[in-house]
Formats: structure tokens, C-alpha cells, sequence
């Protein structure tokens, strides 16, 4: 029996590790490509900030393509929505009736996917769906996963959690009002090492910048990565470690 062809939307973080790890262990679809935003301007992972050529790597390591969907900085909905639709129809043409997602619990987030999916006539998958996020951090850690921080929102979370590898006392630090997998959009983060990998990713930790967002137009929108068109917008505040690859 043939398997339905997926795309996995790969944002080079724990959540879409763990999600992975799992699909590729029930075996479930066939995993086509990886699909990945990232900025045009910086040729970085949206959102999490690690470099192009690390993402490459990662996907180098995983054994499955890469598709790259550039967006332009900052860009509205309407933008953002035209090259994803863009490049979905692209991709559909592959005979992709699948979308992956590492999404847990962000309802409004998913039901955004499902909506905008169900346009192409795609499917959204979500592997850890409703998992309590306590339990998947600790899965994803006796796995033998490894990853680091490389943006945190200071609206949470101060600049000293930024850039540090996740373990238990990484976890026992968190404040009790900060989601473990940082679901809320609390913390991002780079894999570089564990199960889906061929072998580690070899990189060291860059300089550390603070950088300032405007608030995103819709409040269902949880990327908080496209602009604002009020007078005086509300900025949101991130924490960022650049990491270099050492390969």
C-alpha cells in the first residue's frame, strides 16, 4: 500500500524534532520535503534566527530535502499568505496531499492552518496534538536530542536564557508562568544533535543582540512576525544568540 506523500514544516526547534522523530518511527507517510521561512533580508530561520547554512545542515543530516519559503522582513498577512499559497501549489504538484505541523496546543493557530490548507485541498497532520508539555520536553530530552536556545522573548523571559542548551537545570530555571516547550512563543530553538540526525551539527555560540518588533496585525497570529499599521504600534522584544557553524 502506498504511503500519502507529506511535507514537513521544519522550523529547526525541538517541537518539529520530536515531531519528526515520531512520524518517522510510525512510518506512517512518506516525508517528501522539508519546508522551512525564512527571511529574504537575513537568510535566517524566521522567528528563531539561526543561519541558512545551519539549516541546511540540519536537513543534510535528516536525509530529506529542503525547500526554502523566503518571506520579506516584516511582512503583512496578505504577503505572508501569497507566498505560502505559492509555494504549497508548487509543492502540491508532487503529489503532496500532506502538512506536518509540530503545533501542541495553540488552537486558534491551528485551526488558522487547517483553514488556509483546506484551500489547496491539503490535509494538516499534528503528530503531538494535546500532549501535556512537560512529558514531551522530558521525551524529547531521554531521546537523546540536544538543543539551544536562540530567541526568547524578553516579555518572559530574560537575556541570560538565551543561548543556553536545555536540560533539567535549563527547565528547573523556567518561571512557573513559562510554557516547558515554550508553546507560547516563549522561546525558540536549534537542534543539533540527536535520533533523526546522521551525526551532530558542530557550531559555536555567536554574539547576543536584543531586537524589537512590532506587534503582529491579528490576535490570533502567534509568529509575531509581520508588521503593524497603528500610529504607535506596541513592540515586542526578543533575545537573540547568533550560533556559527564550526564545520
Amino acid at each position: 500500500m502506498n504511503k500519502e506523500k507529506a511535507l514537513f514544516n521544519w522550523s529547526g526547534g525541538k517541537d518539529s524534532a520530536l515531531a519528526l522523530y515520531k512520524l518517522q518511527q510510525s512510518r506512517e507517510f512518506e516525508i517528501a520535503c522539508l519546508l522551512t521561512s525564512i527571511s529574504q533580508k537575513y537568510q535566517r530561520i524566521s522567528m528563531h534566527g539561526v543561519r541558512v547554512e545551519l539549516l541546511e545542515k540540519q536537513a543534510e543530516r535528516i536525509g530529506i530535502p529542503l525547500v526554502k519559503m523566503e518571506v520579506p522582513d516584516m511582512p503583512s498577512m496578505e504577503v505572508y499568505e501569497e507566498t505560502m499559497r505559492n509555494t504549497l501549489s508548487k509543492i502540491k504538484e508532487d503529489g503532496i496531499t500532506t502538512s506536518i505541523f509540530g503545533d501542541i496546543f495553540l488552537e486558534d493557530l491551528r485551526t488558522y492552518r487547517e483553514n488556509k490548507l483546506s484551500e489547496l485541498d491539503i490535509k494538516g497532520v499534528f503528530p503531538l496534538w494535546k500532549q501535556p508539555t512537560d512529558r514531551l520536553i522530558r521525551e524529547f530530552l531521554d531521546l537523546g536530542f540536544k538543543t539551544i536556545t536562540t530567541c526568547v522573548n524578553e516579555k518572559y523571559l530574560d537575556k541570560s536564557f538565551v543561548g543556553r542548551v536545555i536540560d533539567e537545570y535549563f527547565l528547573k530555571d523556567l518561571p512557573s508562568n513559562v510554557d516547558p516547550c515554550g508553546e507560547n512563543g516563549e522561546f525558540h530553538t536549534f537542534v543539533f544533535d540527536g535520533p533523526i540526525f546522521s551525526k551532530p551539527i558542530a557550531f559555536e555560540k555567536g554574539g547576543i543582540v536584543l531586537r524589537k518588533y512590532e506587534a503582529p496585525k491579528t490576535e490570533d497570529d502567534s509568529d509575531q512576525c509581520f508588521s503593524n499599521e497603528q500610529e504607535d504600534p506596541e513592540l515586542y522584544g526578543f533575545w537573540y544568540c547568533d550560533l556559527l557553524s564550526t564545520e
